[in-house]
């Protein structure tokens, strides 16, 4: 009786533990997501801050340069696409009454699709209504800013403090089995980095094939459209499919014709981004197929919420990744990943 009294503390201390535990990732999940998020930053930067390393350049000013870089990036976008959208914006706005009366006048699918986008444009707020809630506006643009500093220092701090990480890590790993576990960390940093290069790249082409595409055969709104299909590139199979589908219903307020160069635009840009670009660029570089990606996002945007779509594929490259070397016994050394812009995996400075 006693031997079976003490079984029972100890399973009811150790389920008691999990679940508070568990209680506690999920109250930091936040948090949690922010630091996976750095950690994928600082796996795409490496490369580069390791190669300038290697060229006598600090890993500090490596890592400044990157980020002026992107703020610079950022920047130019912002001065040449922000003026446009709002243009964009403004005249779809101004479009309503017009609009409305052709919904009116149309008849059969065209006049579901115009009714449907006059309503997607009558929810727009007006820019009186966005003066009101200033305050709120104004905490929660703090609060992003302060969720953006945060990723981009642990992604710098990460990238500094890395390797002795891996060193203590590995310090409570049995010696036989060092590397393994050193090459398998090797091979999901390496996979990450190339993923979120490749994806930048094939946003940043799409967004731009797509909206020149559009203006050339005269689709409204066509720097929206280009940019939209580009972020959708995050998700598969749905996002390329929206993109679509809302260039057809767009090109539909213009005529049939317009309508039907905007859908054969996006499937000839798709088409080519198959079976032409991804190869050549991104090739296999998180080894998921477009079911288990098609699933993990699904279902980490019905768990999380949308911001955790831009997480979902590459946590759950990881988990593949760790099931091929734990499960299936693959040697990750012998493991390839594609070159985006950089080896895949970079020699240590």
């Amino acid at each position: 009786m006693r031997e079976t009294a003490r079984r029972a503390l100890v399973a009811s201390l150790v389920i008691g533990g999990v679940i508070v535990l568990a209680l506690a990732l999920w109250k930091l999940r936040l948090i949690i997501a922010l630091l996976f998020l750095a950690f994928i930053i600082a796996a795409a930067m490496r490369p580069g801050v390791d190669l300038l390393k290697r060229h006598r350049v600090p890993r500090g000013v490596g890592i400044a340069l990157h980020y002026f870089g992107l703020f610079l990036v950022l920047g130019i976008l912002l001065w040449q696409v922000v003026p446009r959208a709002k243009t964009e914006i403004e005249a779809a706005v101004a479009s309503l009454p017009e609009l409305r009366q052709e919904a009116n006048q149309a008849t059969g699918i065209r006049s579901r699709v115009l009714l449907g986008i006059d309503e997607r444009l009558r929810e727009l707020p007006e820019a009186s209504s966005l003066v009101d809630p200033a305050v709120e506006l104004t905490f929660v643009a703090f609060e992003v800013f302060i969720g953006i500093f945060f990723v981009l220092a642990c992604a710098a701090y990460w990238i500094f403090e890395r390797n002795d990480a891996q060193r203590l890590l590995l310090s409570g790993v049995p010696v036989k089995r060092r590397r393994i576990v050193r090459e398998t960390w090797d091979l999901i940093d390496a996979k990450l980095g190339a993923y979120v290069r490749g994806q930048l790249l094939l946003i940043t082409l799409v967004a731009t094939v797509l909206s020149l595409a559009f203006y050339a055969i005269g689709v409204p709104y066509s720097l929206l459209l280009g940019i939209f299909a580009g972020v959708v590139e995050i998700i598969p199979v749905i996002g390329p499919l929206a993109a679509g589908a809302l260039a057809i219903g767009v090109g539909l307020t213009v005529s049939w014709q317009t309508a039907a160069a905007a859908g054969v635009t996006v499937l000839v840009v798709r088409l080519l981004e198959d079976y032409i670009v991804i190869p050549r660029v991104l090739g296999d570089a998180v080894g998921l197929s477009p079911l288990v990606v098609l699933v993990s996002v699904s279902a980490v945007a019905l768990l999380f919420g949308g911001f955790a779509v831009l997480l979902a594929i590459p946590f759950a490259a990881v988990l593949a990744t760790l099931i091929d070397v734990i499960l299936r016994n693959r040697d990750p050394a012998k493991e390839e990943t594609p070159t985006v812009l950089f080896p895949a995996k970079d020699v240590e400075a």
